[in-house]
């Protein structure tokens, strides 16, 4: 009797939800289980089991912590254990696409936190920030953009150590696999689930979400960092929000925490739903007990909404619109042919915005349709040099501008479908078609053509400021095609180009941009000759996760060429299939357009004709470095003398060799390395 008796407490002991002596806690729902959290501010649990922390009430807070501190260090040691907690969220803006404030997971040395609400998120106020004394440790989900703490932007995840200014953030995403990200916006009102995990033997916090109940493989954010200086031996865990003068609902539908070990799975199908939206019956009481008059009102308010969109979709053509160049077409036209910029139609996104694929109603055409962010610095005037720029260009390299559209502030360009996307989508990680070498050939041949174009076969010089392999599109044959022109700038030829603001992508800006803001057709072939190396290698300009010596590109080339091991760098995906002049001549030419001094790069007319096979590229190519005078930059000079000479015939070289050499020494002084660029991009996109 006396053993039944034992088992049977064990059992009453083991069924209850939540026991700090385990040092766990589930909760799928709070229906039953509200006795165990401490609520504070406006938190409340709803009817069905959802913990609501805060309401559409504008600046409160609302805090929920389990009513027992768990013990989070090894008494002996003073090492803080691994934890990992699990939770479902959700955060229903009062106004659409507007949060206000956020929510954060929080362990506190106390449950009766002193904070504010608005960007505090009930944690702590402007007192208290980064005092050590705090004891907080805070992974938030923070929905709208504060200066004051750094914020990356109004939808993202931050680590946060006895501070809001956040150790480590990151825009909210999850990983489909182990490298395609996806956005996910926290303010969607849909459930979100998230893992925080710290594993004490590695020091190293890791946060995962995702829109569904599976674990994503990789975490959206990790940040080494020891939590026992930051810990006490007890502490408490839980959530806090707040709203500002903005609100949002913030929701958690279930949650589950375990020291020492993996916290248990939460299934959204088992964890009580978000509250619908609230019925409002104003309406129906005035209808029953006013008709007539709300007859009327419904008259009224029917014409005012009729004359409400006809100004608001009214598309008024400026004077300066006449003159722009291709085919104007209308907002609904383009509304239509994307069914509605549906995401369906989604080709892919940048940081001028959204392009979609589109049929044009009467004419069956496929285009695509690139729609201007409301976020993005480019604005009209940009616009406007787009169409000015590429509306009366004809190459068979280009992406042909057929039109465009502009009301209001929705900005909208017309380009020709290309079927094959990007030539990224070809290159790098894991392609699902590899380009043979001689498509890639044929691609580099087609891009160095239409730069020519640009550089000396229009009425006009146009900088592009922007090739990269992302810029290059394929069309059905994969021919390549450069697109983009948002950047482009126009002078004319003989004259000098402007000062203007820094842009373009990082590894792909010259070295002379930064300091002298001029862009020029040698910063293009600079560009250029990036994208070569990338052709030839399958690997990007810079690849922040190489090793140091294989960090950028063109240094790397530039190393095993001087280490006699230059066809080491060929990208294996081709698997030795290349003809190897021609690999020499590319991985020359991309170290001769890489050259930090500006006139000792070639131009566009002699790399084409070097691609063309008419010229011969230096048999010796000097260091892409710094011109210091010694014998590096002997054999550049010496490398480009023969180079240059080369080109007497040509109509379009104004220069002796002669010459060519005195500028290229002078230039030497204000080489850069391209490394260097890494602390110091300018302004890029």
């Amino acid at each position: 009797m006396a053993d039944f008796l034992i088992f049977f407490s064990v059992l009453i002991f083991l069924s209850i939800p939540v026991t700090s002596q385990l040092n766990e806690l589930f909760f799928p729902g709070f229906k039953d289980l509200g006795k165990n959290l401490t609520l504070k501010g406006i938190a409340e649990i709803e009817n069905n089991g959802i913990l609501r922390l805060t309401n559409d009430t504008s600046r409160l807070q609302g805090q929920a912590f389990h009513n027992s501190p768990f013990q989070f260090k090894n008494s002996t040691t003073g090492k803080v254990f691994s934890f990992s907690t699990s939770f479902a969220l959700a955060i229903v803006p009062e106004y659409p696409k507007l949060g206000g404030h956020g929510l954060a997971f929080t362990i506190s040395s106390t449950k009766d936190l002193r904070g504010l609400p608005s960007q505090y998120l009930g944690l702590l106020n402007s007192s208290d920030i980064g005092n050590f004394s705090n004891h907080i440790f805070a992974v938030e989900f923070d929905t709208v953009q504060d200066f004051e703490f750094q914020d990356v932007n109004d939808n993202h995840v931050g680590i946060d150590i006895n501070s809001l200014n956040s150790n480590a953030s990151v825009a909210a995403a999850y990983y489909i696999d182990n490298s395609t990200k996806q956005e996910l916006r926290l303010k969607s009102g849909k459930p979100i689930q998230a893992w925080i995990d710290y594993d004490s033997s590695q020091n190293i916090v890791h946060v995962t979400i995702s829109p569904d109940s599976a674990k994503p493989k990789s975490p959206i954010l990790s940040f080494p960092v020891d939590l026992s200086p930051i810990f006490h031996k007890f502490m408490y865990v839980g959530f806090s929000a707040s709203t500002g003068l903005l609100a949002s609902s913030h929701y958690i539908s279930g949650w589950s925490f375990k020291i020492n070990g993996q916290a248990r799975a939460l299934h959204f199908s088992s964890l009580p739903s978000l509250p619908g939206p609230k019925k409002k019956h104003t309406g129906l009481v005035i209808g029953v007990s006013v008709p007539s008059v709300f007859f009327v009102l419904c008259l009224l308010s029917l014409a005012i909404v009729y004359v409400v969109r006809k100004i608001k979709n009214a598309e008024v053509i400026e004077d300066w619109e006449l003159d722009v160049g291709p085919q104007r077409y209308t907002y609904q036209e383009l509304k239509k042919a994307t069914k509605n910029f549906s995401d369906k139609e989604l080709l892919g996104h940048g940081g001028f915005g959204k392009v979609y694929k589109g049929t044009l109603p009467n004419s069956k055409i496929e285009v695509a349709v690139k729609r201007i962010s409301h976020e993005s610095k480019q604005g009209v005037r940009e616009f406007v040099s787009e169409i000015a720029s590429i509306g009366r260009l004809r190459h068979r390299n280009l992406v042909q501008l057929v039109g465009w559209c502009r009301r209001k502030s929705d900005l909208l360009l017309v380009y020709d479908f290309m079927s094959n996307g990007s030539l990224v989508n070809f290159l790098f990680d894991e392609p699902k078609t590899i380009l043979s070498w001689e498509q890639r050939f044929k691609i580099i041949k087609g891009v160095a053509s239409g730069l020519l174009y640009l550089h000396e076969g229009y009425e006009q010089v146009v900088v592009h400021r922007d090739i990269k392999a992302s810029n290059v599109l394929l069309d059905n044959e994969l021919n390549g095609r450069l697109g983009d022109f948002g950047l482009a700038r126009l002078y004319e030829h003989g004259s000098k180009p402007g000062t203007t603001r820094v842009v373009g992508t990082l590894g792909y800006l010259a070295p002379e941009l930064p300091r002298t803001g001029k862009a020029t057709a040698g910063s293009d072939v600079y560009a250029f000759g990036a994208l070569l190396l990338e052709v030839a290698c399958g690997r990007r300009p810079i690849e922040p996760t190489a090793q140091s010596e294989e960090l950028v590109l063109v240094d790397w080339v530039w190393e095993n060429y001087r280490e006699g091991k230059f066809l080491d760098v060929v990208d294996s995906k081709l698997n030795g299939e290349y003809d190897e002049a021609e690999m020499v001549m590319v991985l020359k030419l991309g170290l001769l357009c890489s050259n930090n001094a500006q006139l000792a790069r070639p131009s566009m007319r002699q790399v084409v004709r070097c691609l063309e096979g008419e010229l011969e590229v230096p048999k010796i190519v000097g260091a892409p470095g710094a011109l210091d005078g010694g014998n590096n930059g002997k054999d550049v000079v010496d490398g480009f003398d023969d180079f240059v000479n080369s080109f007497a015939s040509s109509s379009f070289e104004k220069m002796t060799s002669d010459s060519f050499q005195e500028n290229s020494v002078t230039c030497a002084s204000l080489s850069t390395s391209p490394l260097s660029l890494l602390h110091g991009r300018g302004e890029t996109r």
